[in-house]
């Protein structure tokens, strides 16, 4: 990080604390832009800076949270750019002033407030856009460094990091925010967001926000083992509550200092704080953790991959890549992909993730598809349906860039080999977008048929790789299984080289494995036992059928035969799991019952056109409620639970939801056929307060609501007071969901409900958002707080005795 990693050889960094707070005690009124103050009031922005750099900060982080072209747009003086522009010339005038080396001015880009497709409307391209204009503005004024922070989506994290990455050459440095489960609003976890933002080269990765330095510090180890670059660590001054009618926070300077200092102590390089900390917060933590030296992270490399919640090493425990999700071979898949028949492929990863891969091998490649378009496609929606990390496929370099630059993770790239063409095309794409690299052991003179020639190419490949910085553990070598059909010394040079590799440059492997069978009949007893043999050989990743008995009784087994199943646990369950389906097979169901588990199943998992086929096929012998009563609402709770539980994440609960609503339109549409109205359960309005943009809790809200036959009036973001007012008394509404992300426009929401409290008392309100707690809500007099937006769902079935 340039200075500031020659800085944290000798000492801990400190960021500085909270605007907002302090801008609310100057004047800061609820609902209005708090970075509109870099033009109006520059003064008090300045002497805030000033107030933060003599508490002993190193990083001044500028007044322009919220300043990007979605809030402002094109305001006159108060632009994105003139915002930003000003943001940055009161930090850079503070710094300046103060005159001490050391201090760097951080340019602050917050989240944009929307939810990315699939799950939301703002596309990915359309996202790095937005952050692309933030960073050259603040590059042009003056900035020394890019802090994205408060990121709760790893994907927005992502397009913001691609964005810095591909706008400036400054130090980029990213922190998100964790809930008390350690997980983000998207169901992300540390180990991914680490994972993810590594692999696009941030110089430091961290957490802000959130409930507070006790709950950091707890989640501080999950980053430090999977970081190896510096960690960041800013708090809240714990949360919000009522006193005298005031917002104070419930952690002293004191108290927050203290647990400040064991994070450092901890490993922590960069420290400092968030909401509600003030100059005292960061004077006393900065002279308490005075002359701790940074930790250098000393973690062993690993070979890991990740989805936006999963993660999977490539180590001594071999993984399953599943490799039905391919068209070669596969007449329907062919017929699917000409369709763009996505859901085909949705549910052949569903079945390979429930057969037991740990990885999905995703490939789309024919000659009347365009690949550069389908590939990034198909990739980015599977994400929303499995959280699997995936397995890129493809031989064209255009599109395998533009595949890798959506995926939310670190993806598997397959794949490079020995070919100078082949390596000039990948690693520099490998590079930028990070990711694990399949190499083939061929190159210009074709497949050696000697163990050794394979190893010299995979010491080539190695070379070449680190010529771009890549390790040689983010690349796993294909030994390249022949067919002993056609030659019956390959297995054993194939297994000879996967023993080598492992052994003697400690990386990973991988096969495909049934390519060794081709030509012969039952090819399932060969590929087992050549399976059985590779494993035993080194191998550390399989590209195999799931779904094959054979195949995965092999793999089953070997665990437990090799101390890596603890008391055949996954074995037996295995071995139980086969016997039912089994038994299951030899059932007879109705047409009925399967339609119920195939409505069931597609709501399930998010396939909307599956739940709409399935939904017509049970009216044909079922009323339009029953069909609500005993499947779609059923569904839609298994799922809300699970949700609940933490064993599903937002993006499945979306698409949950979208499926259940693509299936009500049908029943709709039937009960409007037969002369029937479809009665809505009742009305709610929905709205992010004034001065707040940030509407992603909201939407996801109006999403499930609307799932569960709720009529919602969704007023958008931004939203005065005295419109919502107005709104419940034209349409006399007896409830209304509030939200707001920022402590600066929790304000806007007390005022709110205020006026409901004149203007329609009988109207129950819930609120929901980052910085409220049951305290807060109470204090404010909202009836309801709805930590999540399952509960939300509640409240309104409460409010109309569903």
């Amino acid at each position: 990080m340039n200075s500031i990693a020659e800085a944290l050889k000798n000492r801990i960094i400190f960021c500085d604390g909270g605007m907002g707070t302090l801008l609310q005690q100057r004047g800061l009124k609820g609902g209005e832009q708090p970075e509109r103050w870099n033009i109006d009031k520059p003064e008090i922005i300045v002497d805030i800076h000033t107030a933060y750099l003599n508490a002993g900060a190193d990083i001044i982080t500028t007044n322009t949270f919220g300043a990007n072209s979605i809030k402002f747009g094109d305001q006159g003086k108060n632009s994105a750019e003139n915002v930003i522009a000003a943001g940055v010339a009161n930090a850079r005038k503070a710094v300046d002033a103060y005159g001490a080396e050391g201090k760097f001015v951080a340019l602050d880009i917050g989240p944009t407030g929307k939810l990315l497709k699939p799950l939301g409307d703002l596309d990915f391209e359309d996202a790095v856009n937005v952050f692309a204009h933030a960073v050259r503005c603040g590059v042009k004024s003056g900035a020394d460094l890019v802090l994205i922070e408060t990121m709760s989506d790893s994907y927005e994290a992502r397009a913001a990091i691609i964005a810095a990455k591909e706008n400036c050459s400054l130090p980029v440095i990213v922190s998100f925010v964790f809930d008390e489960n350690g997980k983000l609003l998207t169901g992300g976890s540390p180990e991914t967001a680490v994972i993810m933002a590594e692999s696009l080269g941030v110089d430091a990765v961290g957490m802000n926000c959130g409930k507070g330095p006790h709950l950091m510090k707890k989640l501080l180890p999950r980053l430090l083992k999977t970081a190896s670059v510096p960690v960041l660590v800013n708090p809240n001054a714990g949360m919000p509550r009522a006193e005298n009618g005031k917002t104070v926070f419930d952690i002293s300077p004191d108290e927050f200092a203290s647990v400040m200092r064991e994070i450092a102590e901890m490993g922590a390089g960069i420290v400092g704080g968030c909401c509600g900390t003030t100059p005292e917060y960061i004077r006393k933590t900065s002279e308490l953790c005075a002359g701790i030296k940074w930790k250098t992270p000393d973690n062993q490399p690993r070979t890991l991959v990740s989805g936006n919640t999963n993660v999977v090493e490539i180590g001594d425990r071999p993984v399953i890549i599943g490799e039905r999700i391919n068209p070669t071979g596969k007449p329907k898949f062919k017929k699917a992909l000409a369709d763009n028949d996505i859901e085909y492929i949705f549910n052949e990863a569903i079945r390979q993730k429930e057969g037991g891969a740990d990885i999905l091998d995703v490939n789309v490649g024919l000659p009347e598809i365009d690949e550069k378009k389908i590939l990034p496609e198909v990739v980015s929606r599977l994400q929303a349906v499995v959280d699997l990390p995936l397995q890129i496929d493809t031989a064209d370099p255009a599109a395998m860039e533009k595949a890798l630059r959506v995926y939310n993770g670190r993806a598997i790239i397959n794949s490079v080999n020995g070919k100078r063409e082949s390596m000039d095309a990948i690693f520099p794409i490998a590079k930028k977008y990070g990711g694990v690299t399949v190499a083939l052991l061929l190159d210009e003179n074709g497949i050696p048929d000697t163990v050794q020639g394979r190893m010299d190419i995979a010491l080539k490949i190695c070379s070449e790789a680190e010529k771009y910085g890549i390790d040689r553990h983010d690349i796993i070598f294909d030994a390249l299984t022949l067919t002993v059909s056609s030659d019956e010394t390959a297995p054993a040079t194939t297994l000879e080289t996967v023993r080598r590799i492992r052994t003697e440059l400690g990386c990973g492997t991988v096969l495909g494995v049934s390519n060794i069978s081709f030509g012969l009949p039952q090819r399932e007893y060969i590929n087992s036992t050549f399976f059985a043999l590779a494993l035993q050989s080194g191998l550390t990743a399989a590209i195999i059928n799931p779904l094959s008995a054979a195949m995965i009784s092999t793999y089953r087994s070997f665990l437990a035969l090799n101390q890596m199943d603890s008391a055949c646990r996954s074995y037996v369950e295995y071995a139980s799991q086969l016997k039912t389906v089994i038994q299951q097979s030899e059932v007879k169901t109705s047409n009925e019952e399967r339609a119920g588990d195939s409505l069931v199943d597609a709501i399930v998992h998010g396939l909307k056109d599956g739940a709409v086929s399935a939904a017509e096929e049970l009216l044909k012998n079922n009323a339009p409620m029953d069909i609500v009563n005993n499947s779609i609402i059923p569904s839609l709770d298994r799922v809300g639970k699970d949700f609940e539980k933490g064993t599903v994440f937002l993006p499945q609960l979306l698409m949950s939801a979208e499926a259940a609503k693509a299936a009500f339109e049908v029943i709709k549409n039937a009960i409007a056929a037969s002369g029937n109205k479809n009665e809505k359960i009742g009305r709610i309005i929905l709205a992010t307060v004034e001065g707040d943009i940030h509407d992603i809790g909201k939407n996801i809200v109006k999403v499930l609501l609307e799932s569960y036959n709720f009529d919602v009036i969704d007023l958008g973001r931004d939203v005065p007071a005295q419109v919502i007012a107005d709104k419940v008394k034209e349409l006399n509404v007896p409830v209304v969901g509030l939200s707001a992300l920022m402590t600066t426009t929790v304000p806007s929401m007390e005022a709110t409900i205020k006026l409901l409290r004149k203007t329609s008392p009988e109207c129950k309100v819930c609120v929901g958002g980052a910085v409220l707690t049951q305290e807060y809500a109470d204090m404010i007099d909202a009836d309801k707080y709805c930590p999540d937006a399952m509960s939300t769902v509640t409240f309104a079935q409460q409010i109309y005795n569903v």
